[in-house]
Order: structure tokens, then sequence, then C-alpha cells
């Protein structure tokens, strides 16, 4: 069995004494169906190519622009700012691509670095090459790469740096080398980018170093969407050299002249050096990395799967996004752009609620972004003929915005959105225990989407009922009466009046009422997933109403919630492999004590989604849905499986109680495992511990620091 490298790849070492993440095994081949290596620090992403010299993509936290063919509203890509290429002699790589070969990519999760390693060779000369990249999460605007360069013969090197515009929308406003009116050169130059439609613009200034060679760039102008600075020397067989590349992207919503504030932050970051930067960025994850959720016992694989998604979850979150977080985080790549980098309600219900025990200033972070835009939810309630806040299904990244593409129709009737993003804001409140997050942030969320629902119901003889609405299933017709949004309105209700009362706050009198008179379907003990539910419609197999069991914790009799869950199980073949709630299928399981089935459905449910190139997850599985493209880290998948790891298969039901009443539940893991283990969670601002043995009666979350 291969033993753990010392940057944490490969398998065999035991997880339960690791202090590092298990890395996924190098890449040795081009894999050209895979998806590129993900690098980000949740303000900037990168997709890298195997060949990394080759321009790749980047999207920015928050940088937006107009689809060309949609005309509305999307995350927009932006130039690629570490592209290269490289001369031996006067023979370019980039006319040469077939020469390029020898390729390997390691992934170490426990820095966030990717190193890539090539060659190219001509017919005189060949050059052994090695890239490490890496997005600081210390100073989120920068992105570095060093690039390692050895020759078998001496040789006349050239090597260009690119920021590279072409083939995306958007255009090259300008490029700037010097600042106007000062003396000090920009190190190599900035470029202001603009997206298409003008909707946004972003600042890309860059700076490099070469060591080992007596050379200064050249920085000719801006040649059509691309800004390059060149080296040239004699390289030696003897010698080995290195180009250092340090950039900072800024997107004008965190700055209104962003080359110029990029140029800045560019200036304070060569002064800090590549090395410094470095190791803060590796401090960084070393911190995070604290939290790593240990699985004792059972199949290694499945602690090299939970590294792997903590990892992209926190990578593709962070304390300064100004824009929250989308379905893939900041990845995007050619074939899957079918959610534009808009923001949607699987982010509050899969991303917040772990990413808030994980790093609650990034959590706070992803809310502080519907906080901003909640005019616009108000506007779109309006529009809708309603009072409060309605959020939209798609939410623009720049304005918060409905931007779902037209005709829009899931934006009509997918009302549970605004009740997903309502939970998450009272999760965070009851897990950091922040009262002024409560008064200043969740109270105006928690109370206009109360006013919301209380629009939005109609009282019958039944009770209240929500008529034409859409569950998760997103299905032509809407239906009344969707059981997860009904219970996700009481839930929400609940909140608010358990907030005000902590408040002192005046709360209006039907929200107690509606609480207690919405409709939930149900035949007998099983809770249904909409009125008329017939499990021969399409998508009939979804299994919405056990997304109200878990994660969001609605409390049910024991005999209705085991009825319900067996109910939906047993259709689970029907549905598995499709996107977000399969990925909580082992929890459901044992829920009901079937720890067989948790593990069987566990490996359907998350374990066959994670593939290709460094265990990224995907949106589908495979084998279950050939014609749809790979597309991932697919964020619900991930912060689903996370979240089921933390809250479901222990047991914890976080609440405004003491932490000593968060476990709720006797402790069942799926066959094989014996115990969960995070060295430290944040609970109301301080580090816990939390051990989750299988068949305690309760799982241990206790706080560490002696307070």
């Amino acid at each position: 069995m291969a033993k753990r490298s010392e940057n944490g790849s490969g398998f065999g070492a035991d997880p339960r004494s690791a202090a590092l993440p298990i890395s996924p095994p190098p890449v040795i081949d081009t894999a050209i169906c895979d998806l590129p290596a993900y690098l980000s620090n949740g303000v900037v992403g990168l997709r890298v190519r195997p060949n990394p010299f080759a321009a790749g993509m980047m999207r920015l936290a928050g940088f937006a622009g107009e689809d060309p063919a949609r005309l509305i509203e999307v995350g927009a890509t932006a130039p690629y700012p570490l592209a290269l290429d490289l001369a031996l002699g006067r023979v370019w790589m980039s006319d040469l691509s077939h020469r390029v070969g020898e390729l390997e990519q390691s992934y170490d999760f426990a820095t966030g670095e990717l190193t890539s390693r090539l060659s190219f060779t001509t017919d005189g000369c060949k050059a052994s090459l090695e890239v490490l990249t890496f997005c600081s999460r210390d100073q989120p605007s920068l992105v570095c790469q060093e690039v390692s360069l050895r020759v078998d013969k001496a040789v006349e090197v050239a090597v260009r740096i690119i920021v590279d515009g072409c083939g995306i929308n958007g255009r090259a406003v300008r490029a700037l080398r010097r600042m106007p009116g000062e003396q000090a050169e920009i190190r190599d130059g900035a470029l202001l980018w603009e997206s298409a439609g003008g909707l946004a613009t972003c600042g890309i200034a860059y700076g490099s170093e070469l060591i080992g060679a007596d050379a200064e760039p050249s920085r000719p102008d801006l040649q059509g969407q691309r800004l390059y600075s060149e080296y040239r020397f004699r390289a030696h067989a003897s010698r080995a050299y290195r180009l250092r590349q340090i950039v900072s992207v800024v997107p004008s919503v965190t700055h209104r002249q962003p080359d110029c504030q990029a140029a800045r932050l560019l200036g304070k970051a060569l002064r800090d050096g590549f090395d410094r930067l470095r190791e803060a960025n590796r401090r960084c994850w070393s911190e995070l990395w604290r939290s790593r959720i240990r699985i004792i016992g059972g199949d290694e694989r499945w602690q090299a799967l939970t590294d792997a998604a903590f990892y992209y979850l926190n990578s593709s979150t962070h304390a300064s996004s100004p824009a929250s977080t989308s379905m893939f985080g900041l990845a995007t790549w050619h074939d899957y752009h079918y959610y534009y980098g808009h923001v949607m309600w699987d982010i509050e219900s899969f991303v917040v609620p772990t990413v808030t025990l994980l790093q609650p200033h990034a959590a706070a972070a992803l809310l502080d972004y519907r906080v901003r835009s909640l005019s616009s939810a108000h506007r779109n309630a309006q529009l809708m003929g309603r009072r409060g806040l309605q959020f939209p299904w798609e939410s623009a990244p720049s304005t918060g915005e409905e931007a779902a593409p037209l005709p829009g129709s899931a934006s009509w009737h997918e009302d549970h959105a605004s009740l997903d993003v309502a939970e998450a804001f009272a999760f965070f409140a009851n897990v950091t225990g922040d009262e002024r997050f409560l008064a200043e942030r969740a109270w105006p969320v928690l109370a206009g989407v109360s006013d919301w629902i209380a629009s939005r119901v109609v009282e019958t003889e039944r009770g209240f009922e929500i008529p034409a609405a859409m569950g998760i299933a997103e299905r032509p017709e809407p239906s009344d009466n969707s059981a997860f949004t009904n219970m996700a309105a009481i839930s929400v209700l609940r909140h608010t009046l358990e907030a005000g009362g902590r408040l002192r706050h005046a709360v209006n009198p039907a929200w107690e009422k509606i609480a207690a008179g919405l409709v939930i379907p149900r035949r007998g003990n099983i809770i249904l997933s909409h009125d008329g539910y017939r499990p021969s419609e399409e998508k009939g197999a979804t299994p919405d109403p056990l997304m109200a069991v878990f994660p969001l914790g609605f409390p049910l009799e024991r005999d209705v919630e085991r009825a319900t869950i067996e109910y939906y199980l047993d259709k689970a073949n029907d549905y598995i492999g499709a996107p977000m709630l399969s990925a909580l299928y082992g929890v459901w399981a044992c829920r009901i004590g079937d720890r067989r089935r948790a593990m069987r459905l566990l490996e359907e449910g998350y374990g066959k989604f994670v593939a290709g190139r460094f265990h990224q997850t995907l949106e589908y599985r495979r084998e279950t849905f050939p014609d749809q493209p790979p597309a991932g880290p697919f964020s619900a998948n991930i912060g689903g499986y996370l979240a089921g790891l933390i809250l479901g298969f222990t047991g914890l039901h976080p609440s405004s109680a003491d932490i000593t009443q968060w476990a709720t539940r006797p402790v069942v893991l799926p066959e094989g495992w014996e115990a969960i283990e995070i060295e430290r969670l944040w609970v109301r601002g301080r580090p816990a511990h939390l051990r989750a043995v299988h068949g305690a009666e309760r799982a241990v979350l206790e706080y560490t620091d002696g307070g």
C-alpha cells in the first residue's frame, strides 16, 4: 500500500494519528477528459491546466458581466493572470505544443499548493520545468506562481509572463506600466478589464522576479487582449533558474478603480516577498486544518474523500468575499456554465452550516451578501404582489436581483429559497451566539421572510396553505402545499418568534397562528411531497420531505419520521445520482438505525460522485447521468456530505440553548465506522472539540479553551 508522501499524498497513513490531510495521488498524464485542477482562496478562483503555461480560467467573487446570449447578469470570467510562454532558441512552446511532455501534477491539500511538472523539447534542447501555484488566503487578492527551469545544454531562453484575456467575453480598457504623475513604475504592469455588457471592471496588476540570471524584462504595449513581459537570457546546463510571479486581482465591487488598487496591493506583496507570502498562506491552511474531520475506523478511502471535501469547501469561502459563493465555488470550465455563477439557495442550505462551524467569519461573509441585497429581496416581493422579503431563485452576484434565465419559470414558484436563507441566518445566530448579529442582521431577515410567509399563505378550512409552490424537485408545474416548503415556513416562523422574544421585539400575532396551522400533506404516518402526490409522477422519488428531517431538523413524532424515511429510502434507486440530496441518504438511513444501508447509500450518494483529477466532487454521478458534462467541485454535494459528518451522524442540532443540549440523538455511524472526531469547531466564539462514538447515547461537544 502506498505511503503518505511528505506533502501528504497517497494512502496508507493512519488517519487517527496523522497531523496532515490525505492529498490525492499525483496525475501523470494529460487526462484531457477530466476537469483541470481548481485552486481558490474564496476571493479568486483558478482553473490550472495540466500544462500550466497555457491559459486556464479565472473567476473573481463579485465580478459580474452580461451573458451575450441570455442577456442576464452572470459571474464573469476574467483574464487568466498566470499564463506563460517559453522559447528555446527561436522555438516557442505555444507554436509546438506537441513537444510538451512528461506532464505531472500533484496537489498538496495541507498547504493549498499545486505543483506541475513538464518538459519542452526542441530539436536541439530540452527544458525541464516545475511550476508551483497557489492562491493566498492571507492576502486574498493575490495569486502566486514560481517556475523552476533547467536545460540540458546552453541555449538562449525567452520567457513571457502573460495576463491573457483572449477568448473571453469583455475587453481591455487600459494598461498601465507607470502610475500617472508618479516616478515609480508598476512592476510589471496593470490591466483594467471590463466585462461583457459593461456591468463591472476588474484590475490585474502583476510583478515578476527572475532568479539565476541577470536580465530585466521588456514590457511592450498591450497586444490585443494580452499584456505581457518578456525575459531573455542565456541558460546553462549547470544552473537552475527561477521565475516568480505575484499578481493582485481586484473586482470593481470592492474598489471603483480596481487597477489602481491592485497596483497598490501588488506593491505591498512585492515588498513582503514570495517566500513570506507562501509561508503566510501555509500558516492559514495549517490553522484551517485544525478543524479536520477525522473518521476513525473503516476504509481509509473515506478519510481521503472527507479531506478533499473539506479542502474544496474551505477553498471556495473566505471572510473577504464580497459576493458569497456559487454552486461551483469560483470554479468554471468551458462546458458547464448553466448556473451562471449565481448565488442560489443551496449555499445557505448546504454550505453555510458547515462553514459556520469551521470558519465563522467566512460564513458571515456569505450571509453579508444577503444583507446587502435586502432591498432587492424587498422589491422582488413587491413585484410578486407580496410583502416582506422574497429572495431570488438565482441571485445576481453584484446586485442580488433575480437573474434566472428567461422565461424564469423556476423563479415563479420556487418559494423555499427565501426560507432557506432565513434558516441560515437563524443557524448562524444560534451557533455563534452573537446577539449583535441576531439583532442587526438576522432579525431583519427573519421578520421580513415571516412577513412574506404571511402574505403568501391562504387560510382555508384545512388551516393555512401555500398554493402553487415548487419543492426541491423542479417540475414543469407547481403543486399545492409542498411539504418541504411548508415545514421550512413553520421552522422560520418559530425561529422568528423565538428571536423576537430574545430581543424583546414586537411580533406579528399572525406568525404564531400560521406556524400552528400550516398544512403538512400526509398519508397515514408518511409525509408526502405535496398535495396529490403520486409516486409515479415526474421526479416522484425526490426525498424532499426528508430534507426537512435533516438538515432542517424539523421535529416529528418518532413513528412519522421513521415511516417517512423508510418510504423514501425504498425509492432511493430512482433518485440517487442526482445532485444535492443524494449525499444525505446515509444520514437518513442512520436515523432509523440501518448502518449497512447507510454505508451503501453513502457510497452511492456521495462516494461515486467523486471522480477525475484530484478528487473533485461532481454535480451528477457519471454512470447515472452520462450525458451531463463533468462539473465540479459541486458545493451542495460537498456541503451536504460534510454537514452529515458534523451534524447528521453525530445527532447534533444547534439551537439557542447551551451547547450541552445540542446532542439530541444517539450516535449512529455507517457500518465500519467507529467514531467521528474534530479537534476544533467554532462555537459561540470559542474552540470546541467534538467526539461522536458509534453507539454512544450522545456525542460529546465541549469547549477546549478552559473558559
